[in-house]
């Protein structure tokens, strides 16, 4: 359970419309109770006092109270339901965004390295099935699991009160044995088996997609029919799974149920029992037996949440494991350490011993390198396409693991690395330049904007750094979607830099501008700028070519 808590004070910022939402389930579901009680006096006391006219005793009913009482409870349950309803499900948006917000800002401290491990199921899992078990935790576990307590002990309380300490007792042991039943049980009963099916949901996802794309060479191969019989049997597996949950979630909803309907049957004969002794009338007899009765679409809900909570915990582990806990305002330093731009922060260095460096399964494009880099060291890398600049760079970073050897000095949390790929969100310009959410100044934002030659751009656009970028960058060109992405990498409080192709679809005068204030920003740092040829690097201290290793 303790996978849940990072996703739990998530959901409890918000928790000022978690208190109000809940307090329209309850509204709506008392108000759904008290319709059901008041309804049954009234139509008994009829009853009764139809009876004793018709036996010649004198009686009287105020058919005006109750009459009123019962439609307050009827427009006032219809028009909680529909503001719960309403006012809930924008809540449960709300808190789908601030769920996102989290996954992708955890993804953003990640290595590249394990960034590249997922495949693309992986990433379709994360952002459909466990983020959908993130943000319907209020509303399927949370709030019915609260709400049916808080109802179960006020319904015990009136008991008490209304008819007597030993129908209390009864009503406890009853209501709290069906919630055991519905809940705790169920979990324990369904827990491993839900988890296991969100597992082989996530395989055998993987599994159809793999299936889909590679139908083509399946067909040539003469093996498309085999896949098709694997994937099959491996459905088959997935749904016996969903038959045994489902099949002990309805048993214990059945039971939970007859539970909740074998308290009602208790306060109706206990409550008889007091009706013939005198304590009460008849028409309050029957109140506490159908405010119970009520109870049983409360308690229905909760085997549906249980019987998936361990699917939901599974979901919860995956995301810390692949995002990692997200604790908002965390990290210390200034402004101007966070943003990286020439910090007195000790810095180290980085060094690779006897390296092979290359595809894993493949001949390696570099053998036996050693390469030392001290803090603040400023090296170019220089090679034609193919001599294994980006594996190099993808080494330094610690995104690819080494074939041989030894990486060590530079964790690769500390290292900004921007790739040959430029990769912009939709989003806005300030979360594409920091799209860990970490604080960083406008003033800091705007004079890496001024460095990548972008400034006057934005400044002149209606947003400003709220300016929205689209799909991709698409309002963007290309030069400035690379801008971009290099200013995103200067942000960053890295101790080494690695720069593959930076200057990229960028004009002559623009990168001349940039290689003149790259080495104030990066003061201190230690960086790597890979090209193909000396002319499109910065300025460095020494130049490694790969071709004449």
């Amino acid at each position: 359970m303790s996978e849940l808590l990072p996703w739990l004070r998530v959901i409890q910022r918000r928790r000022s419309r978690l208190l109000v939402g809940a307090g329209l389930i309850l509204l709506t579901l008392l108000s759904g109770l008290g319709l059901l009680a008041l309804s049954g006096w009234f139509i008994t006391a009829t009853a009764v006092t139809g009876l004793l006219l018709a036996a010649g005793i004198q009686a009287s009913l105020d058919i005006y109270t109750p009459g009123g009482g019962i439609r307050g409870f009827a427009v006032t349950r219809t028009v909680a339901r529909y503001l719960e309803r309403l006012y809930n499900h924008d809540t449960v948006l709300r808190l789908l965004a601030d769920v996102r917000i989290q996954l992708f800002r955890g993804l953003a401290r990640q290595s590249y390295r394990h960034l590249r491990s997922l495949r693309g199921a992986d990433w379709l899992n994360r952002l459909t099935t466990d983020l959908d078990a993130m943000d319907s935790l209020y509303l399927r576990l949370i709030a019915p699991t609260a709400l049916a307590l808080l109802v179960s002990v006020g319904l015990v309380l009136v008991a008490w009160w209304l008819v007597s300490p030993l129908l209390a007792l009864a009503l406890a042991v009853l209501l709290a044995a069906g919630f055991l039943v519905a809940t705790v049980l169920l979990h324990l009963r369904t827990g491993d088996h839900a988890a296991a099916m969100m597992a082989q949901q996530a395989d055998l996802r993987a599994a159809t997609i793999e299936h889909l794309e590679g139908q083509a060479e399946l067909r040539a191969a003469g093996l498309l029919p085999q896949q098709q019989q694997a994937l099959s049997a491996r459905g088959d597996d997935y749904m016996a799974g969903q038959v045994v949950v489902d099949t002990r979630t309805a048993w214990h909803q059945a039971l939970a149920g007859a539970l909740v309907n074998l308290a009602a049957l208790t306060a109706l004969v206990l409550g008889l029992q007091q009706m013939a002794a005198g304590a009460i009338t008849g028409p309050v007899a029957v109140i506490l037996p159908l405010a119970l009765l009520g109870l049983v679409e409360v308690y229905g809900q909760l085997p549906e949440a249980f019987g998936r909570l361990g699917a939901t915990v599974t979901s919860a582990a995956r995301l810390n494991r692949d995002s990692g806990p997200l604790v908002p305002g965390s990290g210390s330093g200034t402004d101007r350490e966070r943003a990286g731009d020439g910090s007195d922060r000790a810095r180290t260095g980085i060094c690779l011993r006897d390296a092979d460096i290359g595809p894993a399964g493949l001949e390696q494009v570099l053998k036996g390198l050693t390469l030392t880099l001290e803090a603040g060291d400023w090296l170019g890398v220089v090679g034609r396409s193919g001599s294994g600049k980006s594996s190099l760079a993808d080494a330094l970073a610690g995104c690819a693991p080494l074939a041989a050897g030894q990486r060590e000095g530079v964790p690769a949390a500390r290292v900004a690395y921007l790739t040959q790929q430029t990769t912009l969100l939709d989003d806005t310009l300030r979360a594409n330049l920091v799209p860990d959410g970490r604080p960083v100044s406008d003033e800091t934002l705007w004079r890496a904007l001024e460095l990548v030659g972008l400034g006057e751009r934005i400044a002149a656009s209606r947003g400003r750094l709220d300016t929205w970028l689209g799909a991709y960058g698409s309002k963007l060109s290309g030069g400035e979607a690379r801008r971009v992405a290099l200013a995103r990498v200067l942000l960053h409080p890295a101790d080494l830099v690695i720069l593959d192709e930076p200057f990229t679809g960028l004009d002559r005068a623009t990168r001349e501008r940039i290689c003149q204030q790259l080495p104030a920003w990066l003061e201190g740092r230690t960086v790597v700028v890979l090209a193909h040829d000396e002319d499109a690097l910065v300025p460095v201290r020494q130049v490694l070519h790969l071709d004449q290793r």
